[in-house]
């Protein structure tokens, strides 16, 4: 009964499984697994045929070996026998000897025949316990320096040694014979023990030839397969020939390297005597047979067919992956650029379009290929024109930067696209067509015709402006742009650009001091060019008799070049302006120096006066006593004195009146900050005792010089203090609140450190509403103030870079004073620490 295809026996499982395996792979993967298969079979044929060879070859060698090993210890049996045979009969006569039943003759006939009979027996010595020799027979083929003596002594040797080991363990005992360089062949010596009555008596010594012992001890047929050799323990030969080694090793035939040898040591001697074979070479073997290279010659002409067949296989899949990869690689390629291709034949037809020419003109594949122009794509009303360009297309008229159509879409839509046309080669370097490539230029035409609108509403601004622009590259004397003022200035070559600023001398973002923001070696920012700020000079051209506002900056041109652009303002009319207002400014100074001095005049008649009584008082005096006849001369030199020191003061009060109100320029220098208060409070010191008000002063010690104009400082300060003294007359105070406190101590603001000077007085204060007029001009609440004092004041500290404001002092809610400070910065950081002096009062 035939089973159904239901009930059909199942796949081995293995096999199902590399079916599974061999069916999930690629046709790709298949493709090179089946490649694979000429390599694989090429590479199993070879392993087969190295393997049974290497199998044959180990076997032979083998087989070899094992018939060495049985010959060799066959022959060393041989050779041990032969030695014991020797070694009996050697004991027989020892054992005579020891009896006394040979005497010296007997001893010579009964050695003589054991030499004589055994060709291995060199020489038999007879030696007594005083090592002495009593008797010694030796065969004719012994050398005259190896024969021994009867009555010589053995002497320290080899011999003698083994004499005493006899002695030692009372059995006979071989000696290591040794091979020397230039000496005859050595011996082999056995000494068996004489023993009388229990006692040690001497030794019979038996010398054999090694070379007969090899010669006669082993058998013939052994001989004739190996060639044999006897070794001492310093494996030099002894006796034999052994044979010439093989070259060193190789490793394509290992087998040709393995000597066949064996060696075994020769008992009873031991060690020191080896017996060594070797086979010789008598066939050529496994690999020397013709079987051997009719097999290999076959197998390499199956190899050299299967690599190659592997080869070709293997090229022609390269090449078919090759193709398949440039298909999909040129495909995908076509797919994703938003070029339009398309191809004609020599009549025009379209043969082939793109995925992006489809999109661009609306119309599909199916519809485009075939076409013969008119195309649908044509502009209707641009067909006579198209019809031209088609005809010097297909005639080989093609334009290297192509040129520009109007192309329909399939909605009606026109947009401008630009073709590009090159011949179609087959492979055989025949034409067969045009490839044409479609580019949509609507939008690089729309943002060009923007970018020509927008630089020339550019360059018309530029050349509107009321400033010089000009732009050069760096290390060239060409010039990049100049607008139109710069062309009127200084015409259209570089020379007014390079003028600007070599006379301008400022790097934008460069720093003053040379610090880390700076390259030493360049002198050029250490950051970017382009990014660094511009900063403003203000230079004088005598040829246009102008001064000019000039800023500057680094910038990266059109081409890649770092330029320069630099941009001149015509400032003359505002520095003329500054000029005229410093000068008035500087007029006002000194006239509200000559107004504080007026008003201080009565102030300061009445310190003058103090010293010119003096001194006439001194000259009154000194006149009477002179007449009365009581002027010493000690009394004339006192009141000469004093007068002189009254007349110095009033010259001195002078002196500072004249150096206060004396008009000059702004001067501004490292002064002394200690120096300059106390001139002022000299000055102020006058109107403060004319109203009755004490002037205390608190100085910090140490303090670091500022760069200022002494004068105008100390104006500052006597205004300030001669405020607050008519400040507490107005509101007048008790004479224990009339005072007026100067400070000076250094301070740290605005993160930078200044000299703060503070003045302090016990008046009535500010209204709120003249607190915010009070630095206004011309606004004053003295009805004979011309309202000028507290203006220049602070026009003075601002313009030595420092800040001045005004607070009323609170006791709660009363107002008790009012306090004036302004601060300076120094004119370098003080590095010594800053002590305090104690304050001063003066009445």
């Amino acid at each position: 009964m035939q089973p159904t295809p239901l009930e059909a026996e199942p796949a081995p499982p293995t096999r199902s499984l590399w079916l599974r395996w061999w069916r999930s792979l690629s046709p790709v993967r298949q493709d090179r697994f089946a490649a694979l298969a000429p390599l694989a079979a090429v590479l199993m044929f070879l392993a087969a045929i190295l393997t049974a060879f290497w199998y044959l070859r180990m076997e032979e060698l083998d087989r070899e070996q094992e018939a060495l090993r049985r010959d060799v210890e066959y022959a060393q049996q041989r050779v041990r026998l032969r030695l014991l045979e020797r070694q009996e009969q050697l004991m027989r006569v020892a054992r005579d000897l020891s009896n006394r039943d040979l005497d010296r003759n007997e001893f010579a006939n009964r050695t003589e025949d054991l030499i004589s009979q055994y060709p291995e027996l060199q020489a038999i010595t007879w030696v007594d316990d005083q090592r002495r020799i009593r008797a010694s027979q030796a065969a004719p083929t012994v050398a005259s320096s190896q024969l021994r003596m009867a009555g010589e002594v053995l002497r320290n040797g080899e011999a003698a040694e083994i004499f005493g080991l006899v002695r030692q363990l009372q059995q006979p005992v071989y000696s290591q014979p040794v091979a020397a360089p230039g000496e005859p062949a050595p011996l082999l010596q056995l000494q068996v023990p004489l023993a009388a009555r229990g006692q040690f008596s001497g030794v019979l010594m038996a010398e054999y030839s090694i070379d007969s012992l090899l010669r006669y001890g082993t058998p013939t047929e052994v001989l004739a397969r190996y060639a044999l050799t006897l070794l001492d323990a310093h494996r030099q030969v002894l006796a034999g020939t052994p044979l010439t080694q093989d070259g060193p090793s190789q490793w394509w035939a290992p087998w040709r390297t393995r000597t066949n040898a064996y060696e075994v040591s020769v008992s009873p001697v031991g060690n020191s005597l080896v017996l060594r074979a070797q086979a010789y070479r008598t066939s050529l073997g496994v690999v020397g047979s013709g079987l051997f290279w009719l097999v290999g010659t076959l197998s390499a002409m199956t190899s050299w067919l299967l690599i190659a067949t592997w080869r070709h296989t293997r090229r022609r899949m390269r090449t078919q992956e090759a193709l398949i990869a440039e298909t999909n690689f040129r495909r995908a390629m076509e797919n994703s650029v938003l070029t339009g291709m398309r191809a004609l034949d020599l009549q025009g037809r379209i043969t082939y379009v793109n995925a992006a020419f489809c999109q661009m003109t609306g119309w599909s594949e199916a519809e485009l290929v075939g076409q013969l122009p008119p195309y649908s794509y044509w502009p209707e009303s641009d067909h006579e024109n198209l019809h031209a360009k088609l005809r010097e297309e297909l005639s080989g008229k093609t334009i290297p930067g192509g040129f520009q159509v109007r192309v329909r879409k399939r909605n009606g839509a026109l947009f401008d696209a630009r073709l590009y046309v090159s011949p179609l080669i087959d492979a055989h370097g025949q034409q067969t067509g045009w490839m044409t490539s479609m580019t949509d230029i609507t939008e690089p035409n729309r943002i060009r015709e923007q970018l020509s609108a927008s630089h020339e509403r550019f360059t018309i601004v530029l050349e509107a402006l009321d400033a010089s622009v000009s732009v050069a590259p760096l290390g060239s004397q060409e010039l990049l742009f100049a607008n139109k003022l710069y062309r009127q200035w200084f015409g259209s070559h570089t020379g007014g650009h390079l003028q600007l600023v070599a006379q301008a001398g400022v790097l934008p973002g460069s720093s003053a001091d040379g610090g880390d923001d700076e390259d030493g070696l360049m002198g050029l920012p250490t950051d970017s060019l382009t990014s660094a700020n511009a900063e403003n000079a203000e230079i004088y051209l005598p040829e246009l008799n102008k001064w000019l506002e000039v800023r500057s900056r680094y910038l990266s041109w059109v081409d890649g070049r770092l330029a320069q652009m630099v941009i001149a303002t015509d400032i003359t009319p505002r520095r003329l302006a500054e000029e005229q207002s410093a000068r008035h400014a500087e007029r006002a100074q000194s006239v509200s120096r000559l107004i504080t001095m007026g008003e201080m005049a009565s102030s300061v008649a009445h310190e003058l006066n103090q010293p010119l009584t003096a001194i006439s008082n001194y000259c009154n005096g000194m006149i009477s006593r002179a007449e009365s006849g009581q002027l010493t001369q000690e009394a004339l030199l006192t009141a000469l004195q004093k007068t002189s020191h009254q007349a110095l003061r009033a010259g001195q009060i002078i002196q500072r009146i004249r150096a206060f109100v004396k008009r000059s320029e702004p001067d501004r220098q490292r002064s002394d900050v200690a120096s300059m208060v106390n001139e002022a409070v000299e000055l102020a010191d006058i109107e403060l005792r004319r109203h009755n008000v004490r002037l205390r002063h608190y100085v910090a010690a140490r303090l670091p010089p500022v760069m200022a104009d002494t004068i105008l400082i100390e104006q500052v300060l006597v205004n300030l203090m001669k405020n607050g003294a008519e400040s507490i007359a107005q509101a007048q105070r008790p004479a224990p609140d009339r005072s007026v406190e100067l400070r000076v101590v250094p301070k740290q603001i605005e993160d930078r450190p200044v000299i703060e000077f503070t003045v302090q007085d016990t008046g009535r204060g500010l209204a709120p509403e003249v607190l915010e007029r009070l630095f206004e001009a011309f606004f004053s609440t003295k009805s004979e103030g011309m309202g000028m004092g507290l203006n220049l004041c602070r026009s003075i500290v601002e313009s030595h870079q420092g800040r001045m404001r005004a607070e009323n002092l609170y006791n709660g809610s009363e107002v008790v004073g009012c306090r004036f400070s302004f601060w300076l910065p120094l004119d370098q950081p003080a590095d010594a620490t800053i002590n305090t002096v104690a304050e001063a009062t003066k009445p």
